[in-house]
This record gives C-alpha cells, sequence and structure tokens, in this order.
C-alpha cells in the first residue's frame, strides 16, 4: 500500500481535470491572444476558468489575473503592491510564520529601503492582533498574512485583522496568502474586507505551475513581468489555456459537496491526532479543533487547526531519518516546507511558536487530502510503532538496546 500524506507539499491532480487538460493540448491549442477560430476557442477556456474562480471566491471576473503560482502571485502581489503604493508610504506588516514566498520579498523590500515590521505569534501559530493594532501607522501601506499556515496548520484570523486593519488605517492594502487556505477554508475576500489575495493550482489537485492573484478594484499594483501586455498588462505572458482550465476544473470540483468535504477531513485529522499520541514521545504542535477565519475565544485558543495539516514532533529521532524510515514503507511525509528547498533547514515557524530547541530538527508534518481515508492512518500508525523504538536505538540522544540514553 503506498499512503501519500505530503498533500500540504502537492496533490495527485484529478482524473477529470487531467483529460480536460489534454483535450486543450491536443485539440484546442490555440494562443488565447491569436484572433483566428484557434485563438478563440482558447480564450474560451480562460474566460470559462474566470467565470468558476470569481464564482466561488464572490468576487469580479476583471480582478482576477493568472500567473505561473503561489510564490509569483505573492512576489506580485508584496513587491508589486509596495512599489506602486510608496508614495504613501514606505513601511509594511507581516508576521513570523509565513512563508519564504512571503517574508522573501519582504527582506528584499527592506534592502530597497521599505520598513517592516515583523509581528510575533503566540504558541498555537496565530498572529497577535493587539500588535498589528499597535503596529500600523498612517504610512502603512500593506500588510501580509497567511490564511492557513503550510508547516502547522493554523487558521489566522484574517477577517479580525481585516477589520483592525480598516479601522486603523483604510488605506492600507491587506494580502492574504491562501496558498495552503483555498480549497480547505470558506473564502470570500471582498466581504472580509482583503484587497489581495493569493491562490496555487497544486495544491487543490491542479496542475503545477498554475496560480492566481485576485486584485480587488481600483487597487494599485506595479506589474512585475512585462512584454506583450497580456491581462491588461498586468503580467505579461501567454497565458497558459490548459493550465488555467485545469487549476479552475479542481477548484470546482474542491469545493462540490464542500462542507461534507471538510467535515469527514476533519473527522481524519481528529482520528489521526487521537491514534499518534498514544505513542510514546510524540507531541502535536498548533490547533487542536476546527478554526475559523477568526480569532479563536480566549477560553478555546486551541479552535484554530485547518482540517489537512498535522505538524508532530517526534522525541529523540531526527525527522530526516523518520521522513527516509516511512518512504521504506511506502508512506510519504515531510519535514518542512517542501516549497522552500529540498534541504532540510530549522524551521522559522517552529521557532516563533516556541517549540523546544530539542524538537527542531525533530518535527514532521503529516497532510491529507480528501481521499485520505482510516485505513491509510492504521497503517501508519503500524509502520511508526515499529519504526519508532528502533530508530531511537540508534539517534544521539535516544536509547541503546539496554534502555540507558546515549
Amino acid at each position: 500500500m503506498e499512503i501519500y500524506m505530503d498533500n500540504a507539499a502537492t496533490t495527485r491532480v484529478y482524473p477529470e481535470v487531467v483529460q480536460l487538460m489534454n483535450k486543450i493540448m491536443e485539440e484546442d491549442y490555440g494562443n488565447p491572444s491569436s484572433l483566428h477560430m484557434k485563438g478563440v476557442e482558447a480564450e474560451r477556456y480562460i474566460r470559462h476558468a474566470r467565470e468558476i474562480l470569481a464564482g466561488i471566491l464572490k468576487v469580479e471576473e476583471k480582478e482576477l489575473i493568472f500567473t505561473s503560482g503561489g510564490t509569483e502571485s505573492n512576489n506580485l502581489a508584496i513587491i508589486g503592491g509596495a512599489l506602486a503604493n510608496q508614495r504613501a508610504g514606505r513601511h509594511l506588516i507581516t508576521t513570523r510564520v509565513e512563508h519564504a514566498s512571503v517574508y522573501q520579498p519582504m527582506m528584499f523590500l527592506e534592502q530597497m529601503g521599505f520598513e517592516v515590521t515583523w509581528l510575533p505569534v503566540n504558541a498555537y501559530g496565530l498572529a497577535d492582533l493587539q500588535a498589528l493594532r499597535d503596529a500600523i501607522r498612517p504610512d502603512t501601506i500593506l500588510v501580509s498574512m497567511m490564511c492557513v499556515n503550510n508547516e502547522i496548520g493554523t487558521i489566522e484570523p484574517i477577517a479580525d485583522a481585516a477589520a483592525i486593519i480598516k479601522e486603523c488605517n483604510p488605506s492600507t492594502l491587506f494580502h492574504v496568502d491562501a496558498i495552503q487556505g483555498f480549497g480547505k477554508v470558506v473564502l470570500h475576500p471582498k466581504r472580509i474586507g482583503i484587497d489581495m489575495l493569493s491562490v496555487s493550482g497544486h495544491k487543490i489537485h491542479g496542475p503545477k505551475g498554475t496560480g492566481f492573484l485576485w486584485v480587488r478594484d481600483k487597487v494599485k499594483l506595479q506589474p512585475l513581468i512585462l512584454g506583450g501586455g497580456h491581462q491588461k498588462g498586468m503580467r505579461s505572458g501567454t497565458e497558459n489555456v490548459p493550465g488555467v482550465a485545469g487549476m479552475a476544473k479542481a477548484a470546482e470540483i474542491e469545493y462540490t459537496d464542500f462542507e461534507n468535504k471538510l467535515t469527514y477531513l476533519y473527522g481524519i485529522r481528529s482520528y489521526f491526532i487521537e491514534e499518534i499520541e498514544k505513542l510514546e514521545g510524540t507531541v502535536v504542535n498548533g490547533g487542536r479543533s476546527r478554526g475559523t477565519l477568526n480569532q479563536p475565544a480566549a477560553e478555546h485558543p486551541e479552535d484554530c487547526a485547518a482540517p489537512h495539516v498535522v505538524s508532530v514532533s517526534f522525541q529523540d529521532i531526527r525527522a530526516e531519518v523518520l521522513l527516509h524510515a516511512l518512504e521504506e514503507a511506502k508512506i510519504y511525509v515531510s519535514s518542512g516546507s517542501a516549497c522552500s528547498s529540498n534541504h532540510p533547514a530549522i524551521s522559522g515557524t517552529l521557532k516563533a511558536i516556541g517549540v523546544e530547541k530539542r524538537y527542531l530538527d525533530a518535527t514532521v508534518r503529516f497532510s491529507f487530502s480528501f481521499d485520505t481515508t482510516k485505513e491509510e492512518i492504521d497503517e501508519c500508525m503500524a509502520q511508526l510503532s515499529r519504526l519508532l523504538p528502533m530508530l531511537r536505538r540508534y539517534t544521539p540522544g535516544g536509547r541503546k538496546r539496554g534502555g540507558k540514553r546515549v
């Protein structure tokens, strides 16, 4: 049995998406900018994709910019937003648990003379909203915050953050990285008060190399890719017709019967946590229960979890060693953000939430899809039960056969 539990890294493409993309590549392969019928046919797929995605988000079709993925969308929103609005100020705000495609553009802008405030988070990974309120100034032009954390699965209180931002400075733009959130939470950015929203296709069973940035009408944005004037000059380059159509088809499937799917996936997550905590020397990081886009009640700070990600720290076992041991059993997981690099590094997110130093290099991410089954979880637990005692015998700081620590 092959068990894939790395769905936060990427997902298996839906068969319906593959079928649609093959048809476009083999039959309707025209350039959507061409004036002849082949071009018109291709343009229809782009228009239909806009209809689907705008309908899911409850936004206008003209507000969507198709990109090569989440990283490009985040860069366009942050760098493009900062450059286009710098006359109003040069102060930016983000959190300490963002994906590299957010924090690296922020660091790039710092080098260009912008000032960035980095918000702290609590032990569950939730951004400090009082710190956000205190940080907003008249010259704050952009706040960027993720919807769902890619490493620990925390749903950030973006609805409350939007309200604070618009109360303190209505001119401040609010960008949300929804790359892990789209397809796992209901998102209506206009109603929330968001100005820009990034999405990636391959996180929702669509093709890699696809994504989009939603930009509220009238928001000023400096394009980063020039030449050709495609998409009203905001993102030049011939549109990836099969990719765009496939991404929209995947989104349509993902949001069909959505509430029932979410209920099922939260059940899978709860079952996984219940079973893994039966194993000796395990610690679950992040939220415990179903979260919303608002700050959880003070008496239940653990109610902030997305349905598909569980971060687990293992005592006396290096994450990379466990990852490859599970791989030998055909169980595929991640030791961190697979989008950043295939070279493991200590997680800034784990540091930010206060994970003990001994666990920083001992944490594995398990991430599920709507197709994950209890049988797969049972098999995963059986393999962990077999592997953990064995690996601890040979890990520095672990146990020898006699039970004494090395």
